[in-house]
């Protein structure tokens, strides 16, 4: 089972257990975190789409650590102007463990009727 979400402004392909680094989250060490905004969720094969977002759906992680990623030098220049600024850059970040994808009570539902029709059909 797999989810993808969006937060912070990208979006990430998410399933249990996966460590997954965001961009900085008002959230302390150790607390849960829920992502609402669920584009995609596929469950043993099956996939639901929402439009834009898949009602319901909830994806949630653990917050494991704050941190600041690799220095990137940023450097402007403009030729035969004498013109160079260089500075540097550290991108923070928040490392959350997705702990679960959970589905509302009827999209479960509904998928299991499908499962149940499509294997009468065959």
């Amino acid at each position: 089972m797999y989810a993808v979400i969006e937060a912070c402004g990208k979006q990430y392909k998410v399933s249990k257990g996966d460590v997954v680094f965001f961009e900085k989250l008002e959230a302390e060490e150790g607390k849960t975190v829920k992502f609402d905004n669920v584009i995609l969720v596929s469950e043993e094969g099956k996939i639901s789409v929402g439009t834009p977002y898949v009602k319901g759906a909830k994806v949630e992680g653990k917050v494991i650590a704050h941190g600041k990623g690799k220095k990137i030098i940023v450097f402007k220049y403009k030729a035969k102007k004498n013109y160079r600024r260089k500075q540097g850059h550290r991108q923070p970040y928040t490392k959350v463990e997705i702990t679960s994808i959970k589905l509302t009570a009827e999209k479960a539902e509904k998928v299991e009727e499908k499962k149940t029709t499509a294997k009468k059909e065959a």
